[in-house]
């Protein structure tokens, strides 16, 4: 699990668009929230990401833009993007890598069948690329004023 003061893992993975996104593209004159959801669709996916959309103005006042990661495909995310009227980027990430350079994919066993699960989790990423905030096992409603608060005490 990453911690608190490292640098953030590098990556770059295609948008709902099918369009790549590197973490580089940001550094030095953004932060990020990367925040990290089992699947397009499910009720606590659906209600975190409207909350990050509701609240992006916010965010980009700070210099600060957001960034959903999930297994699901591109044309899923611009399916749950459209039907759910989310502005945020939605990155796709099918094979995992990003997911477990970050730490987010866990192994659990269920009737004897081990299987990996992506553990909801986010990341405030300062413009230096420096890991500033990390929480593993986010509760979705409410998070993203949580992650503002955290978002406000950077320096710009």
């Amino acid at each position: 699990m990453l911690q608190t003061g490292q640098t953030a893992p590098i990556f770059t993975l295609p948008d709902a668009d099918m369009q790549a996104v590197s973490l580089s593209e940001f550094k030095g004159h953004k932060h990020v929230v990367l925040y990290f959801y089992p699947r397009d669709g499910t009720p606590g996916c659906i209600l975190e990401a409207a909350e990050f959309s509701d609240h992006e103005d916010q965010f980009v006042k700070h210099d600060c833009v957001i960034l959903g990661v999930s297994r699901d495909d591109c044309l899923s995310h611009a399916v749950f993007r459209d039907k759910h009227g989310v502005s945020i980027g939605l990155l796709s990430d099918p094979e995992g890598e990003v997911c477990r350079s970050y730490g987010v994919l866990q192994e659990k066993e269920t009737d004897g069948v081990r299987r990996e699960c992506l553990v909801r989790s986010t990341f405030v990423i300062d413009k230096s690329g420096v890991l500033r905030h990390v929480h593993y096992g986010v509760s979705p409603r409410g998070h993203a004023s949580e992650i503002y608060d955290v978002v406000k005490r950077l320096k710009s």
